[in-house]
């Protein structure tokens, strides 16, 4: 992505299975994890959980084959225009993400939907308004 040209599928899959498994460890350890990321298909959103249509997924990632074991996740869908992300990608300096790619973030997308947890946020809310769906949410 840094050379401007965005990751597909493949390119994902083993940082998402390692995301899973990092996810796994600190929850079976009793920590409360926020994990922030652009899971943009239902496909990673599964790889993350570990789960798909209720059936535990595997995942395949240099060499390390096996079964992922299911986490409980609350995804947190922050939705907005392509003008109001790219005018606040352009004040952002230094961010790893080229601007140029925010179209093949949008045209990537699949929002989350039924069964899938999830809460949608506009991003037009003030950080604090974000902060406090998010945590009433969590209750």
């Amino acid at each position: 992505m840094s050379n401007g040209i965005p990751l597909n599928d493949q390119d994902r899959i083993p940082w998402l299975c390692k995301l899973h498994d990092i996810l796994l460890r600190d929850v079976t350890s009793g920590q409360h994890v926020v994990l922030a990321c652009s899971a943009l298909k239902k496909m990673y959103r599964d790889i993350l959980i570990g789960v798909k249509d209720g059936v535990p997924q595997k995942c395949e990632e240099s060499g390390k084959e096996g079964t992922l074991t299911t986490v409980e996740l609350l995804v947190v869908y922050l939705s907005g225009t392509c003008e109001i992300i790219s005018g606040r990608l352009l004040k952002r300096k230094g961010h790893f993400m080229p601007p140029e790619l925010l179209q093949s973030q949008f045209d990537a997308l699949e929002p989350p939907s039924a069964p899938e947890n999830f809460i949608q946020i506009n991003v037009d809310k003030s950080l604090s308004e974000i902060v406090s769906t998010i945590m009433e949410a969590l209750k």
